[in-house]
């Protein structure tokens, strides 16, 4: 038994229940925020995140399948809940798994192949389940496939600033 009384694993599945809990709730907010969505939506992809530092991926990736699932269910923004599902929540568990090489040129190619492919896939469902046809602004797609990947490139730095923000800052408070 650990402190307070509750087992160790017992103290996973509460933490992986509370990340769980906050992903959800950010997306939920992204559906009634008028602007911001995919910044929400974002932002609760930073739950899964945390889930994976502090206690590892496995928790991670239930933490975005069951934030992800959930919305699907609850949030009435169902393209909020399928842009986490398919790129924003589950990202930063690829990330983690990816960023085990410690090998910089190769970890960037695989993100940057990860993101593409996820990027083609969105697009086609979006064109072909929601639509019925590409939006006019993404025919030009020689524009807009350099500049979304520059966008990523700055998310995933960001991103890693954040994980070690976290790691420094609550993760330690965490493990006390």
């Amino acid at each position: 038994m650990g402190a307070g009384g509750f087992s160790k694993g017992a103290k996973r599945v509460a933490l992986g229940g509370i990340l769980t809990a906050f992903s959800l709730v950010f997306l939920y907010a992204a559906a009634f925020a008028p602007t911001g969505q995919i910044g929400l939506a974002a932002v609760a992809g930073l739950f899964p995140m945390a889930a994976v530092i502090s206690v590892g991926w496995r928790l991670g990736l239930c933490c975005w399948a069951a934030a992800g699932l959930l919305a699907l269910l609850l949030v009435p923004a169902k393209g909020t809940a399928l842009l986490f599902l398919l790129f924003l929540g589950v990202y930063p568990v690829v990330k983690s798994w990816i960023e085990r090489l410690h090998r910089l040129a190769a970890e960037w190619l695989l993100k940057l192949a990860f993101f593409n492919a996820d990027l083609l896939l969105c697009l086609t469902l979006t064109a072909e389940l929601l639509m019925g046809s590409v939006p006019e602004q993404l025919r030009d797609l020689w524009a807009f496939w350099p500049a979304a990947n520059v966008v990523f490139v700055i998310y995933d730095i960001g991103l890693a600033k954040l994980a070690e923000a976290y790691r420094v800052r609550i993760d330690r408070q965490l493990r006390k």
